[in-house]
């Protein structure tokens, strides 16, 4: 083949390289507008999965950057006077300078043709003249913006400010140095590199960055290779006692907002996109370097093993964006909490450490558990401490209290909607479903929604607590869950607004009845779909008569004996139709304004906080963002949260979405978390009100995780408990705890242990001499300490 590559950093070098090794006969052209010895930053990190590519791909290069590395193990974060290590995680980095000059050295062994300080030709000429076109031209590629309509690019620009400096302290371990200045929360992210020196990266909110004077300079433009000095000289004073009197150097530092990559498609005929110029992951969660190199490697190997560019680009692109993607997801995680470090400040210095080690949720307890336990069983103490109680347990089997109400765990089954009622009348179904849930240990177990009238239904099979019949019927299964079991049974009432009339869900999720349909209301005439019911635009009285139906429902629902009540206010039903820009648009004194789109959902709230019980807590579930431009956003949703427990919620259900069709939510694993984990650092704590966090949460390692890192008081979970209605007990037994928490029925009692297997079975000899250490006691901290006489020491 005959290559073009546009960049020469280290993915287009390292691709160049490989490359040639797999046929010397490809003609190789690399253009770079920099001198050779031009490099900005200081150190690269690489991880021991991406180093193993590199030495199985190419020995000479992988046994060079083995002899140049820093390596350790050890996390230290230094917060509010303490130092947290935590080990077991596994690093290696080295001087970026360096990296580039072997691999330049390794291409020029090779044969590739360098042109360094050359502008590349324009990019239809080299489409026309080679057989590819690389372009890894960076976070700001040229090529990509020529083609922005082939590769689709999606530019996140972020709200931190950050610049890129070193220091020529020799860190032991990577740190994280967080401060409370007199103007807000800065960050350093530290790491040794060499016997040198290390990267030192300041980090802040924007509004910390004005706030001390950082912007002197906003204005300036700086040339290339020239650093901010009057910031950095500001950067040395803040951090004079992290610096311990050695010195912050720089090379091209200015101050920069990240900016996330993401592209439609990553190729175009014979281009494609490499590195930064293909995606970015923020530089908390990991190297661009590291990624650009494992995307070299992965372009190559399929460059070889196909006959024809097309089949090979695709399988390329196929092959290797679910692994960039799920980087990107736990970098976005990762940045946003550094974006919000604010609000963690009040936090212990432990249970802060465990939040910013699990903060991106790739690192969580039990992983933890693994690489240092000594942290992990230290985690779990303090958040017995933090919560008033004596004996350390999982997280999740610790009680809580929720306004007047005590459960035995931290487990909510999530409300589901079943579609199963005949009249909204619960039958033996709903008593086996949400029985069996109780059953299963969870502490709290919720009702679908149930509808306040027959027209606040949202299909035919919903159930309602608008009759005396309902009523009783619920009341037979709430009997039932505190005679039978330990858990507590809340109810959800609510009203589906512009959604309702639609079939059952397995008929078509949201789709119009075709018969015996009846008229959805709404705030305004606005549909929740091109193919649903355009909704009567409700008036005053109509409000009024909605209020009371509302109030019926909730004597009713005292009436059967429900332990809690949560009011719907999310998911685009009637109330949450109110609060959102998108489905809300009156121009009384109901529409507008976040205060005036608030005003009938807090109405309806006071009036059934009245009615109910006041010795049982009332919660409300609320939709954090729409995932629609123009809709409530995260700063919305805490507006939203303050308001309701001003008027008196004992908890809020923080989930997210369902607002309208148009919709695009970012799925993910826990992905509602970090909204949640927001209003309760914002809202709900301060206030001594709950949070509850949904969404994508399926293991007990992630329940105990979010629980213990501080980001919710409760874990509900709907389709988990669907797969397995004992999950709880299960996790207990998977823990190996017993006690108050996970109360298993004595006629369940004989099921506490996994049933045996050939593995369990099997009674292995013991085959070695010396016993080894035990893991639990012992955790190596291996610390990079390159002025000893041996490369590293491991400290015991």
């Amino acid at each position: 083949m005959k290559i073009a590559i546009v960049g020469g950093g280290p993915g287009g070098l390292y691709f160049a390289a490989l490359m040639k090794q797999l046929d010397p006969s490809h003609e190789i052209t690399l253009w770079e507008r920099n001198a050779a010895n031009d490099t900005f930053g200081f150190g690269v990190v690489f991880s021991d999965e991406t180093l193993g590519g590199i030495g199985n791909a190419d020995p000479v290069v992988a046994e060079y950057m083995s002899r140049r590395f820093a390596r350790w193990s050890d996390i230290d974060v230094h917060f509010a006077g303490q130092t947290i290590s935590v080990g077991g995680q596994g690093f290696a980095a080295m001087s970026r300078k360096e990296l580039l000059e072997l691999l330049q050295r390794r291409c020029a062994e090779l044969n590739v043709d360098l042109r360094f300080q050359t502008m590349a030709p324009a990019i239809e000429e080299l489409e026309a003249d080679y057989d590819l076109v690389l372009a890894a031209d960076g976070v700001n590629s040229q090529i990509r913006a020529k083609y922005a309509d082939a590769f689709g690019p999606d530019l996140d620009p972020r709200t931190n400010k950050y610049m890129w400096l070193g220091t020529d302290q020799v860190f032991e371990a990577f740190k994280f140095f967080v401060k409370e200045t007199e103007w807000g929360v800065m960050q350093i992210h530290g790491y040794p590199y060499s016997d040198e020196g290390s990267t030192f990266i300041v980090e802040m909110h924007e509004d910390v960055w004005h706030a001390a004077g950082f912007d002197e300079t906003a204005n300036e433009v700086f040339p290339p290779g020239v650093s901010d000095e009057k910031a950095i000289a500001k950067v040395r004073s803040i951090f004079a006692e992290e610096l311990d009197g050695y010195e912050v150097l720089s090379n091209n530092s200015k101050w920069l907002n990240f900016n996330t990559v993401r592209n439609r498609s990553w190729r175009k005929d014979n281009v494609v996109l490499l590195g930064d110029a293909a995606h970015t992951a923020h530089f908390s969660i990991g190297s661009g370097t590291k990624l650009a190199m494992e995307d070299s490697l992965a372009l190559a190997a399929c460059l070889h093993e196909h006959q024809d560019l097309e089949s090979a680009l695709s399988a390329y692109e196929a092959e290797r964006r679910p692994v960039v993607e799920s980087t990107q997801r736990a970098a976005q995680a990762s940045l946003e909490w550094f974006e919000r470090i604010g609000q963690y400040k009040d936090q212990d210095a432990t249970q802060f450490a465990f939040n910013l080690l699990t903060r991106s949720r790739r690192i969580t307890q039990e992983n933890l558990r693994l690489r240092d336990p000594e942290f992990a069983a230290d985690v779990e103490r303090h958040f017995a401490q933090s919560q008033g109680l004596t004996q350390a347990a999982p997280a999740m089997f610790q009680p809580f209290r929720i306004g007047g109400l005590e459960l035995k765990n931290r487990v909510v089954v999530s409300p589901m909607d079943m579609y199963s009622a005949v009249d909204g009348i619960p039958g033996d179904f709903h008593k086996v479903h949400l029985g069996s849930k109780a059953l299963g240990g969870a502490g709290l177990v919720m009702t679908e929604m149930v509808c306040v009238s027959e027209a606040g239904r949202i299909t035919p099979g919903c159930t309602g607590l608008y009759t005396d019949v309902q009523r009783d019927s619920w009341k037979e299964i709430v009997d039932f869950v505190h005679s039978q079991s330990t858990a507590k049974i809340g109810a959800q009432i609510g009203h589906s607004g512009r959604k309702g009339s639609t079939k059952l869900m397995w008929e078509g999720i949201d789709e119009p009845l075709e018969a015996g349909n009846w008229q959805a209301v709404g705030p305004s005439a606005v549909s929740y779909g091109p193919r649903n019911q355009v909704p009567l635009e409700l008036d005053r009285a109509g409000m009024d008569s909605i209020k009371e139906e509302f109030v019926a429902a909730t004597l009713r629902a005292a009436e059967a004996g429900f332990d809690l009540l949560e009011v719907h206010a999310a998911h685009g039903y009637l109330l949450s139709s109110f609060l959102s820009p998108v489905s809300n648009r009156r121009t009384d004194e109901y529409g507008g304004s976040l205060e005036n789109r608030l005003r009938f959902p807090l109405e309806v709230f006071d009036a059934v906080r009245a009615a109910w019980p006041a010795g049982k807590p009332v919660t409300v579930r609320i939709s954090a963002t729409d995932w629609i431009d123009g809709g409530n956003t995260s700063d919305d949703s805490v507006g939203i949260a303050r308001a309701f427990v001003a008027h008196g919620a004992d908890g809020l259900d923080v989930s997210t979405g369902q607002v309208a069709k148009e919709e695009k939510p970012a799925f993910g694993r826990s992905y509602q978390t970090p909204f949640a984990d927001r209003i309760r650092q914002e809202v709900a704590a301060p206030a001594g009100a709950a949070v509850i966090a949904v969404g994508a949460i399926s293991t007990y390692d992630d329940v105990n995780s979010i629980l213990l890192a501080g980001r919710a008081d409760l874990i509900a979970l709907g389709r988990t408990h669907l797969y397995d209605p004992q999950w709880t007990l299960h996790a207990a037994a998977e823990q190996e705890y017993q006690g108050t928490g996970a109360t298993w029925i004595p006629q369940f009692r004989a099921g506490r242990r996994k049933p045996p297997s050939s593995r369990t079975d099997a009674v292995r000899p013991r085959l070695s001499l010396l016993k080894e250490p035990d893991a639990a006691t012992s955790t190596p901290h291996l610390r990079w300490t390159p002025a000893s006489a041996a490369a590293s020491v491991l400290v015991k």
